[in-house]
This record gives structure tokens, C-alpha cells and sequence, in this order.
């Protein structure tokens, strides 16, 4: 059964940008749900070997806080053997299990993973079977259209499966594989997933804005929207939404109030592992839109270390 959430507005899983700092950010913003990077299920299987002989748990590879709550756990690979293992060792840390259908990169779809499985009916029902047998937490899916324009129906079949196999909701994002993030999500397909489906839809794609996330839950009657880019650097969106939705207004943050964000950002990482290159690309975020961004960013670029970061930071106080 799914945990309840506090909001509608959940933040998607995107890889080098949904570390753990940002989430708990997202979360203290008022994000109903947060998801971690999507994780090969081969990397927890050899992590969790590595871990064990050190006396310590897969929470050390897949880190998070538990201020996160509710929190799921996104994963891809297709070998059965492998998930069923994969998702057994997660299972106690996370609240639900998110299984990758969706991811466009072409380093995920050449293994048979991510959106290059919409076109495997066969090989996705076995995935689903397993994952819902392996564990007792929810299992949770997110996927695309299809692969192409000519098979942009590809998602009614696999929600179908999905669905039948005991899948508890899909988070579909309306792009086909081949578009990666280009053009216009079509936000009619997740209003016609609504209509055929009895668990609930999470519509993602193209919400940058409050007004946004209401327009695409009065078109598609969607349960919930999740956030990717729009909340890169932007973690009050999910607080401007869910005022939006219950009051029709919302706050608006200046760019003091980004730098401030920021900096909360760079107090957060300190307890976890993050990539110096992967925190540097999160300021570049937090300065997108402002005056005087551009050359703040090659700034950013050039810094070596948190402490010429964090300078650069401050110096752009206005």
C-alpha cells in the first residue's frame, strides 16, 4: 500500500541532480514525495558484497535522510535473477520501490533498460511479476509514451501489464524516447492514461511553473505531477504549487533568496558524499534567470574547490 503523501507535487529522479541535499531541500519545500538517482541493480548487488564485509548497509551507496519520508527508491536493469535480488536488499531502507521505464540515455536503453524495454511486453511482465513477488513495500513505475512517434502508444499496453501484475501507481512522462527532452510534452496521453487506469497517475513533463502543475491536473484529472528541471535550482516551486492549488496565490522568491537557498544547499551536502563537479553544477542552477547569471556561471565554472565556490557565491550578493 502507498504511503501517504503531504502534497501533490512530487521531484523526479534525475541523475547528478537529485542527490540527496536537493531532495531533503524539496522535501522541506513541501515535496509529497522524493526520489533518489536511479540505481543499476547490478551496482546495489556488487555494492552491497563491498559493504558487507565492512560491516555497513547498501545506505552508504544509496545515501538519503530520513527527514526524506516518504521516500522511494528508483532502480533499472532488466536481468530477473539480479532485480529480484536488488530490490530484496533496498527493500528496508526505502518506502517504495520506483522501477525505470523512461530514461532516454543512450547508455541505459543499449543494455536493455530504461525506455528501450516499452517495446518488450514479454520481458516486462516477467519485471513486474518479480518485482511485486520480491518485496512487500509498494512498487511504483515511471515511463514514456514509446520509444518513437510511431509507437507513441506503447504506454497503454505496459500500463496495462503494469496494472494487472499489481504495479500501485505510474508516473508517465509524456515524451516519447526518442524526443530525450526536446519539444513539447503531450499532456493528452497522460489524460488518456487517467481515464483507463484504477491506480492512481502522476503526470510529468513540461511544469516550470505553479500555474503549470494546476493546468496539467485540471486537463488530465492526473492524481499527482512530479518535477524534474523545473525544480533544478528552484526547490520553492513545490511550495509555490501547493499554495497555488489550495489558494489560487503563491510567494515569489527573489534572487537573494536563491543565493540564500544555495547556500542552505552547500550546509546540506557536508552529510553526504557529493561530488565537488556535481555540487559546482547545482550552482550553475540556482543562478539560472538572473541578472548577470552568464558570467556568474563561467565564474562557477573555473572554481577548484568548495571555498573558491562559495566565495564566487557570496561576492554576487546584490
Amino acid at each position: 500500500m502507498l504511503p501517504r503523501f503531504t502534497s501533490r507535487a512530487f521531484l523526479a529522479p534525475m541523475a547528478g541532480v537529485s542527490d540527496p541535499a536537493l531532495r531533503l531541500q524539496c522535501k522541506k519545500f513541501g515535496a509529497g514525495l522524493v526520489v533518489t538517482e536511479f540505481t543499476n541493480i547490478h551496482s546495489i548487488i556488487a555494492k552491497e558484497k563491498e559493504l558487507k564485509e565492512n560491516q555497513k548497509t547498501i545506505k552508504e551507496f544509496i545515501e538519503y535522510s530520513e527527514k526524506e519520508r516518504p521516500i522511494s527508491v528508483q532502480l533499472f536493469g532488466s536481468d530477473l535473477k539480479a532485480l529480484e535480488e536488488g530490490a530484496k536488499i533496498v527493500e528496508p531502507f526505502f518506502d517504495i520501490i520506483d522501477y525505470n521505464m523512461g530514461c532516454p540515455a543512450p547508455h541505459v536503453t543499449q543494455q536493455m533498460a530504461g525506455g528501450a524495454l516499452l517495446q518488450e511486453t514479454n520481458l516486462t511482465r516477467q519485471i513486474f511479476t518479480t518485482l511485486v513477488n520480491s518485496v512487500k513495500k509498494p512498487v511504483t513505475l515511471k515511463i514514456r509514451l514509446g520509444v518513437t512517434e510511431a509507437n507513441r502508444y506503447l504506454f497503454k499496453d505496459i500500463a496495462q501489464i503494469a496494472e494487472d501484475e499489481g504495479i500501485e501507481m505510474i508516473t508517465l512522462h509524456a515524451r516519447t524516447v526518442h524526443q530525450g527532452y526536446s519539444g513539447e510534452a503531450d499532456w493528452r496521453m497522460i489524460k488518456e492514461l487517467k481515464e483507463v487506469s484504477s491506480i492512481p497517475i502522476v503526470g510529468n513533463g513540461d511544469i516550470a511553473t505553479p500555474e503549470d502543475a494546476k493546468k496539467m491536473i485540471d486537463e488530465t484529472n492526473c492524481d499527482y505531477v512530479m518535477i524534474g528541471r523545473g525544480a533544478m535550482g528552484n526547490p520553492f516551486l513545490f511550495e509555490q504549487i501547493n499554495d497555488y492549488l489550495n489558494t489560487d496565490r503563491y510567494n515569489h522568491y527573489s534572487f537573494k533568496n536563491r543565493l540564500d537557498s544555495f547556500f542552505e544547499y552547500l550546509l546540506l551536502t557536508k552529510q553526504f558524499k557529493i561530488k565537488f563537479a556535481n555540487i559546482k553544477s547545482q550552482a550553475m542552477r540556482f543562478t539560472k534567470g538572473i541578472a548577470g547569471g552568464s558570467k556568474l556561471r563561467s565564474q562557477i565554472t573555473f572554481s577548484k574547490n568548495i571555498d573558491e565556490l562559495e566565495k564566487i557565491m557570496k561576492d554576487a550578493y546584490p
